[in-house]
């Protein structure tokens, strides 16, 4: 993935929410509450909630947080309502953008999507027009200066797992596993001890699409700005190119 690098990205998005963290805790405080609901407040049991308490400690939010959040889930278990939901369509340049989100309110939700992509001249499209050209896989991105062991120990432990793949950059190891693989493949770096910046099932694009005008470009980011600073908003995914920062 050399040229848009996703640890490079997921810096760039650490140093946006350390300035809005309420954002992102209201992101997790969500995804705890329907992982509570769906498995029950025991994350050695519910694997979806650990994945949840992980991301929430990699974004720093207190273990009070996180504990007031599980214990709040499991007593309004017959009262959460969220539902995902997921928008597809196409940005300028014939970028493709797909939008997870969770949401309590589906008309809010929908209506301010349709308007972060008529902001920046893009377009929504029927489910299943851009999702084609992404691969759900598992991705886990690892930070050298965290990592004491060699590229090729890394190697073995994660495809002695069940990894596809392990490809090096040059501040960071990235990880790629089958969706059916990614717990595996996780638990056993952390069995070694390896500490991850970024552990998750994503949307990986086929291919990237590069953009030079810079008033597309502008358009873009109009649209993938709007989408990240919306609550309802979970995930965006999108094969833009995007310029090393």
């Amino acid at each position: 993935m050399s040229g848009h690098s996703k640890f490079a990205n997921i810096k760039h998005k650490k140093e946006k929410n350390d300035a809005a963290k309420g954002k992102i805790f209201t992101i997790i405080g969500r995804e705890i509450a329907v992982a509570v609901k769906e498995g029950g407040p025991d994350p050695a049991n519910n694997f979806k909630l650990a994945q949840v308490i992980q991301k929430a400690k990699s974004n720093n939010m207190p273990n009070e947080t996180i504990e007031r959040g599980i214990k709040k889930a499991a007593g309004d278990i017959g009262n959460v309502n969220y539902q995902y939901n997921t928008y597809e369509g196409y940005g300028p340049g014939g970028i493709a953008i797909i939008v997870d989100t969770l949401t309590d309110n589906q008309n809010r939700t929908a209506a301010n999507v349709r308007s972060a992509f008529s902001k920046g001249s893009g377009n929504i499209g029927t489910p299943g027009c851009v999702s084609f050209m992404f691969d759900k896989k598992g991705q886990i991105i690892i930070d050298k200066e965290e990592c004491d062991l060699s590229a090729d120990d890394l190697m073995m432990i994660v495809l002695d797992a069940g990894a596809e793949d392990l490809k090096e950059e040059d501040d960071s190891f990235e990880v790629i596993t089958e969706e059916g693989d990614f717990e595996a493949v996780e638990k056993a770096l952390k069995e070694e001890g390896v500490s991850m910046a970024s552990a998750e099932v994503t949307m990986i694009p086929q291919n990237f699409v590069k953009v030079t005008d810079e008033t597309v470009k502008k358009q873009i980011r109009r649209i993938l700005d709007i989408l990240e600073d919306d609550d309802d908003v979970q995930a965006v995914y999108h094969n833009w190119e995007e310029d090393a920062e």
